[in-house]
């Protein structure tokens, strides 16, 4: 009996392949980078490599007055640009010792929480796409146009809202501006049991993300991960309940922070999905707030050179991705000596570094989508 080895050329059976997804623009939310070492269909080692859009915001900041960094900051997360404005503002409010009068606090609580909600719906929507369900796409542009009408017509801008001032807001609202806020709140909230249905109620959905890209508490502790991320795996933390800023002291009774322990892609959408309900629900307790409150400023006069005293101060606030924070150190100046950016985005693709090793090749489309996050916010 004569025994025959076939040998297979370079080795295949055994060697690793290396793959590059991106960083061409389609493969996710801007220009992001993974290299992932394979064997056969899993995933050995994975490594985002990030930079390609890099801005070099924090650098900007330093040669930028303190009324000129509001339009830089709000456009590292594109789809968050208001709550990226509070943190700058707030931190120089801080330095100033300044107090921002009643209407303006409850005011950008409104417009943050509109704002979560336009960052959410982009996600609700664009997730299933991904995973290769195009039509809840078109109904959270529907939702978002409702809302981007009520931003636009209070800021003048449809993203980058620039709305923001040290000492309050840019000016105060139109008349007749709060119920058509309320009116669109209501008609989106009244059309949100479309992704109840239509995405969580698709067996397919659901087949390809539960128990898929499953991140552990212990490894969001240790990455820094935030926001509804961290929370789907169980790790209940949120600013606006754990360090009240704005008028979410108030707002306890309405605010709900929602968590699972399930930590998958399921959860995470769950998660947001969730979150987006409360969203309207706060925005709706700021609407009747705002109703109630006597005639008065919204903004703080200043002097035309605005210099923040020599000190430092850190400044965070619960973004619509997770915790975005800012490092103020002033020399007494109009520019900032170093304004040192935290973002949420920046923090959480860490965690894929973690993720996706031992998973199929299948599925990381459906793990790097659950991550939502923003390549801005990355390259910072």
């Amino acid at each position: 009996m004569t025994e025959t080895t076939v040998g297979i050329g370079g080795a295949a059976e055994s060697t690793d392949m290396v793959l590059n997804i991106g960083p061409q623009h389609p493969s996710t939310h801007g220009v992001l980078r993974l290299r992932i070492v394979l064997d056969g269909e899993r995933i050995q080692h994975a490594e985002p490599v990030i930079g390609y859009m890099h801005r070099g915001a924090e650098k900007l900041f330093e040669a930028r007055d303190y009324r000129q960094i509001v339009m830089l900051a709000n456009r590292h997360d594109w789809l968050s640009a208001f709550s990226n404005e509070l943190g700058v503002v707030m931190a120089v409010e801080r330095m100033l010792g300044m107090e921002v009068p009643e209407r303006a606090v409850w005011t950008r609580t409104l417009l943050a929480e509109l704002n979560r909600v336009l960052n959410h719906l982009m996600f609700l929507g664009s997730y299933p796409l991904e995973l290769g369900g195009i039509t809840p796409v078109f109904y959270a542009f529907r939702e978002r146009e409702e809302l981007q009408a009520v931003m636009e017509e209070v800021s003048g801008g449809r993203m980058h809202y620039m709305f923001n001032r040290v000492g309050g807001l840019k000016e105060d609202l139109p008349a007749g501006w709060l119920g058509r806020a309320r009116d669109a709140v209501a008609s989106v909230r009244s059309r949100m049991d479309v992704y109840d249905d239509l995405v969580l109620g698709n067996e397919i959905f659901r087949g390809r993300t539960r128990g898929v890209g499953v991140l552990s508490a212990g490894t969001v502790h240790a990455y820094g991960v935030s926001g509804p991320i961290a929370r789907a795996s169980g790790v209940d933390f949120d600013l606006r309940r754990d360090e009240p800023y704005l008028a979410y002291g108030e707002l306890q009774d309405t605010l709900k922070v929602v968590t699972r322990t399930e930590g998958d892609c399921l959860a995470r959408f769950e998660c947001l999905l969730e979150q987006t309900h409360n969203a309207l629900d706060l925005a709706d307790a700021c609407l009747d707030r705002m109703a109630a409150l006597a005639p008065g400023p919204i903004n703080q006069r200043l002097p035309k050179v605005l210099k923040a005293p020599e000190g430092h101060t850190y400044a965070w606030t619960e973004n619509p991705l997770g915790v975005n924070g800012y490092y103020l150190v002033s020399k007494g100046e109009k520019t900032p000596y170093r304004l040192k950016l935290r973002s949420a985005s920046y923090n959480n693709i860490q965690a894929l570094t973690e993720l996706l090793p031992g998973t199929l090749v299948a599925d990381m489309v459906a793990i790097l989508g659950s991550l939502f996050f923003v390549v801005g916010d990355i390259d910072k």
